[in-house]
């Protein structure tokens, strides 16, 4: 006897589902998940799912000559010891370690330094910022299996507070 074992793409999907309530934040939705669960409904009939997508790109700072160079220093730094860790492994006893580690530092540190200062020099002007950016949900659904759906949105109004944000 075999069992089929869910593909990991249909962990994530439901079959017909039917919304069961839209809320602002992801902490709202979890509360009506955790509610449902807490008056022991079935809550693997159910999904939240993030809606009305938006990229959000928050600004850190001004780029320039000495912001590159130190970024490539703490790249080259990180280069150069796992460079001096992979020397370590392959080479033979008897071989000064500290003068094969502070080589290697020095080789990481001016590749870091260069590529940095090349990618840099190659963007002419063009992005003199770093930033870091994230795509974020506007509302958040609740959705439900469609033959638990009704009973799902009939607990739901119990929920406390879910009579108030009706009329908000």
């Amino acid at each position: 006897m075999s069992f089929a074992r869910p593909q990991p793409s249909s962990l994530f999907e439901l079959q017909f589902p039917q919304s069961v309530g839209i809320y602002n934040t992801y902490d709202d939705a979890q509360r009506a998940v955790d509610y449902l669960a807490d008056e022991k409904f079935e809550v693997q009939n159910l999904a939240i799912v993030g809606t009305d997508l938006k990229s959000v790109e928050r600004v850190l700072g001004r780029r320039n000559w000495g912001t590159v160079i130190t970024g490539g220093i703490q790249s080259g730094l990180s280069t150069g010891l796992l460079v001096a860790l992979v020397l370590l492994i392959f080479t033979p006893a008897g071989v000064n370690f500290l003068a094969l580690f502070a080589v290697a530092l020095g080789i990481g540190i001016l590749l870091g330094i260069g590529f940095a200062a090349l990618g840099y020099a190659l963007s002419r002007g063009r992005r003199d910022f770093t930033s870091i950016s994230q795509t974020v949900a506007t509302k958040y659904e609740v959705l439900c299996e469609h033959k638990v759906a009704v009973q799902a949105r009939e607990m739901l109004q119990n929920l406390p507070g879910a009579r108030a944000a009706q009329f908000e």
